[in-house]
C-alpha cells in the first residue's frame, strides 16, 4: 500500500461526513452524490477490517490506524479526479484520529498531523438521533452520546467548519442540500466557509444576507410621497361624543375577542441620557463652571435638566445616595453637587440608568410610590385591554433584563388587580437573533473583527413583526414602552377603546363583504357597494381598468384589498416633533396607499419630496390597534405583508471602527406597509413619549396636571 497521507487539492468543493458509527454518514454521502451527480468516497476501513475479520477473525487494533489512513487518503484522491463540482466523503482522517484517541488513547503523530491538515469546505456532523444498526464491525450502542461529544469537540478544537445534521434520512438530505446550495452562493460572493457557518449558526437565512448586501451596495429605494394625509383626505376626525360612542361599541363587543397589549420594551435608555453622557465626557469640573460649559456648548438640554433636577422621580433616591457616599456633600458648591448627581445617575457603580432598559426606570412620582413605565402599562391594561377581569400584556425584552421586569411586575401585581379589578397575565419574547443583519465596511464589504469573525447587529424595531406574528390574540393594542402618562388612565382608555371600536366596526364590515364574495350570489350591485366602501372608508385607490375587468377579476382584486391585517393608528397634530407621520405614498405593490413614513425614508434632497414632508399636518404617535385574523378566523402570516424593499442604513461604531448596518423596515413603517391602514386623529394627551430624560418634566409626567376629556 502506498504510504502517502498527502491530500490532493482542487477547486472541487469537499464535504466530509463526520460522526460516530451508525449515524447515517454513508447513506447521506450516497444520497448527496446521487443528487449532485458526482462521486462519493466510501469508508476504506470497512473493507479493510472486514477482510481482516474474514481472514483472521481479528478486530481493529492500533496498528491498523495508519494503514487505514493511507488507504482512505488514496481513495479520496482517486475519487477527487472524477468528481463533478462536489465530492462527498463518507469519512476522513479526522474520524480515524478520533477513533484512535477514543479506543487506544493514542494517535500516531503522522496521522494526527495529516488529519488536522486535511481541508474540507464543510463537515456535516451526523447526530445520534437515528437507530443504531448492528453489524460485524460495529461496537456496542452504549455510550453514543459521550462519543458524539468527543467527535464534536474535536471539530471545535481543530477549528473545522461544521454544521450538525439531525432528523430522519429525508430531513437530513433536504437540509444538507439547502446548506450546500447556500454555501455555493456564499463562495461566489467571496465568503469563506467559516463565514458561512457563522451565518448559518446565527440562524440567518443566507438569502437575507444576499438581500442585505444588495441594499448596502445599491441603496434602499426612497419612499415616493404623493401628499400628506390630512383630515378628510386619509385621516378621520371624531368628536369627543363620537369617541365615547366608539368606545362603548368596543366595550359591548370585546367579549367576543381575545385582546392583548403588545409593548416593545427591549431597548436600553442610552438615548434618554445621551446629552448627559456627552457632558460627563467633555466637562472638567476643575477647569470650568457648568454655566460656562452650557454657554460654550449651547447645551440647553443640560440647563433644563439642572433647573428641574428636584422634580425628577429619581431625585430623592440619587440625592440620598450622594449624601451617604460623599463626605460633607451638603457643603459642596452647586456645580459640584450637580456634577456628582449626573455622575452617580449614569455610573455603572451606582445607578447606571443609560444602560438599563427604559421600562424599569422611575418615570412618575406618586404620593406613596415611584412608578416605572412597566407599572403604568399594567394599570392601562386593566382600563382598556381587559375582558371579564382578565388582560394579556406582552413585553418584548432583552433576555438578560427579563428578571428585572418580573421583579417589578410581581411587586405591583396585587395593587393593579385591586385598582382595576383585572388580573394581568404577562408574557415575554425576545428579538430572534435570526433577524439580525450583517455589518459591512464603508466600502460595503462584510466586516470582520480582529479574530476574523463577522459582525451582526440587531435588525431593529422592524424585527418585532416576528414577535407580533407569534401572538395568538384577535385584537392587539400596540404602544411603545415610554408612551405612558400619569394619573389619566381613564381618559386614555376612552381613546384606546375608541380606536378599538373603529377597528371592530371596520373589520366586521370587511368580513361580511368577503363572506358574501365567497357565495354564488355576487352581482354588480354588491361589487359597486364594496367599491364605495374601499374608496370612502378604507381610502383604497381603484385601478383604472377595474370597471372593464371581468366579474372574477373584480372579485380577485377586491379580495386582495380586503383580506389583509388591519391597523387603526392614532395620530396627533404635528407640533414640530422629529420623526414620521401619515402620508399618501406610491409604491409598486399597492399603488397609492396610506403609510407611516419616517423622514429618513424620504429623499430630502428632492425639493418636492422635502416640501411634502414639511407640509405634514399630523405626527404619528405609534398608538395602534390591530386585527390580525382573517374572515375565516385564521391568523394572518404577518411576514407576508412586509415591504422588504424598505429599511434603514445607518453608520455605527464597533471597537473603534466605523461600520454600516442595515435595520429592517420599521414595525409600523415597512413591516406593516401592506396592511389595511386607518388613521384617526387623537388628542395630544395620548402621546407622551420620553425621548430624553427632560421629557419627564412635561405636564403628562408630573402629578400636578389632571386632564379632563
Amino acid at each position: 500500500m502506498e504510504k502517502n497521507l498527502k491530500q490532493e487539492q482542487s477547486a472541487i468543493v469537499k464535504i466530509a461526513m463526520f460522526g460516530p458509527e451508525s449515524t447515517g454518514k454513508t447513506t447521506l454521502a450516497i444520497q448527496l452524490a446521487e443528487y449532485y451527480k458526482t462521486e462519493w468516497v466510501p469508508e476504506f476501513a470497512r473493507d479493510y477490517l472486514q477482510e481482516k475479520w474474514d481472514q483472521k477473525q481479528e478486530i481493529c487494533s492500533l496498528e491498523d490506524m495508519l494503514p487505514i489512513a493511507y488507504g482512505q487518503t488514496k481513495l479520496e484522491n482517486m475519487k477527487l479526479a472524477h468528481a463533478n463540482k462536489y465530492l462527498f466523503c463518507d469519512t476522513n482522517l479526522m474520524v480515524t484520529k478520533v477513533f484512535s484517541e477514543v479506543y487506544y488513547d493514542f494517535c500516531e503523530p503522522d496521522l494526527d498531523k495529516a488529519a488536522v491538515e486535511h481541508q474540507y469546505d464543510l463537515f456535516f456532523l451526523t447526530d445520534i438521533d437515528v437507530p443504531w444498526e448492528k453489524d460485524d464491525l460495529r461496537d456496542k450502542p452504549e455510550g453514543r452520546k459521550s462519543v458524539f461529544e468527543v467527535f464534536k469537540k474535536s471539530l471545535i478544537d481543530n477549528n473545522k467548519p461544521f454544521i450538525t445534521l439531525s432528523g430522519d434520512k429525508k430531513l437530513r438530505l433536504s437540509t444538507a442540500i439547502a446548506i450546500i446550495d447556500s454555501l455555493a452562493k456564499a463562495k461566489e460572493l467571496g465568503f469563506s466557509t467559516c463565514d458561512f457557518v457563522q451565518i448559518y449558526k446565527h440562524g440567518i437565512p443566507f438569502e437575507n444576507i444576499v438581500e442585505q448586501l444588495s441594499f448596502f451596495k445599491n441603496g434602499i429605494p426612497k419612499a415616493k410621497l404623493i401628499a400628506p394625509a390630512a383630515i378628510l383626505n386619509g385621516i378621520i376626525k371624531l368628536s369627543k361624543a363620537q369617541f365615547e360612542e366608539k368606545a362603548s361599541y368596543f366595550d359591548d363587543h370585546k367579549s367576543n375577542y381575545v385582546l392583548e397589549k403588545f409593548v416593545p420594551a427591549s431597548g436600553a435608555a442610552s438615548r434618554m441620557f445621551k446629552f448627559l453622557n456627552v457632558f460627563l465626557n467633555e466637562f472638567d469640573i476643575e477647569r470650568e463652571t457648568i454655566n460656562s460649559y452650557i454657554n460654550r456648548s449651547k447645551d440647553n438640554e443640560l440647563a433644563v435638566f439642572i433647573v428641574g433636577t428636584d422634580r425628577f422621580p429619581f431625585f430623592k433616591e440619587v440625592y440620598e445616595k450622594l449624601v451617604s457616599e460623599i463626605e460633607n456633600f451638603e457643603d459642596l458648591d452647586r456645580d459640584h453637587k450637580n456634577y456628582y448627581f449626573i455622575s452617580f445617575l449614569l455610573s455603572a457603580q451606582y445607578f447606571d440608568y443609560a444602560n438599563k432598559p427604559k421600562g424599569i426606570l422611575p418615570f412618575h412620582k406618586y404620593a406613596e410610590s415611584i412608578a416605572s413605565p412597566i407599572e403604568e402599562h399594567l394599570y392601562e391594561c386593566g382600563y382598556y385591554a381587559s375582558v371579564n377581569g382578565k388582560s394579556l400584556l406582552h413585553f418584548t425584552v432583552s433576555q438578560e433584563h427579563q428578571s428585572q421586569f418580573e421583579h417589578i411586575i410581581s411587586s405591583v401585581h396585587n395593587a393593579v388587580e385591586n385598582e382595576t379589578s383585572t388580573v394581568v397575565d404577562v408574557s415575554y419574547s425576545f428579538q430572534n437573533q435570526s433577524t439580525d443583519t450583517i455589518a459591512v465596511t464603508l466600502s460595503n464589504e462584510p466586516f470582520h473583527t480582529n479574530k476574523g469573525d463577522l459582525v451582526f447587529r440587531p435588525g431593529g424595531h422592524g424585527a418585532l413583526i416576528e414577535n407580533l406574528n407569534n401572538l395568538k390574540s384577535d385584537v392587539v393594542f400596540i404602544k411603545n414602552i415610554d408612551n405612558v402618562i400619569q394619573n389619566n388612565n381613564e381618559i386614555i382608555a376612552v381613546y384606546k377603546k375608541g380606536l378599538g371600536g373603529i377597528l371592530l366596526e371596520i373589520q366586521q364590515q370587511i368580513f361580511s363583504y368577503l363572506k358574501a364574495l365567497d357565495s354564488n350570489s355576487v352581482d354588480d350591485a354588491l361589487i359597486a357597494t364594496i367599491v364605495v366602501f374601499l374608496k370612502d372608508s378604507l381610502y383604497i385607490t381603484i385601478d383604472e381598468d377595474f370597471n372593464s375587468s371581468s366579474v372574477n377579476a373584480k372579485i380577485d382584486f377586491i379580495k386582495k384589498k380586503l383580506d389583509r391585517p388591519i391597523r387603526v393608528c392614532g395620530v396627533v397634530i404635528n407640533e414640530g416633533e422629529p420623526g414620521g407621520g401619515p402620508f399618501w405614498v406610491l409604491n409598486d405593490i399597492n399603488g397609492i396607499s396610506l403609510q407611516i413614513v419616517e423622514s429618513s425614508q424620504v429623499d430630502m434632497d428632492n425639493e418636492e419630496q422635502a416640501a411634502i414632508m414639511a407640509d405634514a399636518s399630523h405626527f404619528n404617535p405609534v398608538d395602534l390597534v390591530c386585527g390580525i385574523r382573517n374572515y375565516k378566523g385564521d391568523k394572518f402570516d404577518l411576514s407576508q405583508f412586509v415591504d422588504k424593499n424598505s429599511g434603514f442604513i445607518v453608520e455605527k461604531n464597533t471597537g473603534g471602527a466605523t461600520i454600516k448596518a442595515y435595520e429592517l423596515p420599521g414595525l409600523w413603517n415597512g413591516a406593516m406597509a401592506n396592511w389595511i391602514t386607518i388613521f384617526v386623529e387623537v388628542p395630544l394627551i395620548t402621546f407622551n413619549p420620553v425621548k430624553t430624560v427632560n421629557d419627564l418634566l412635561k405636564d403628562p409626567h408630573q402629578r400636578s396636571k389632571i386632564w379632563k376629556i
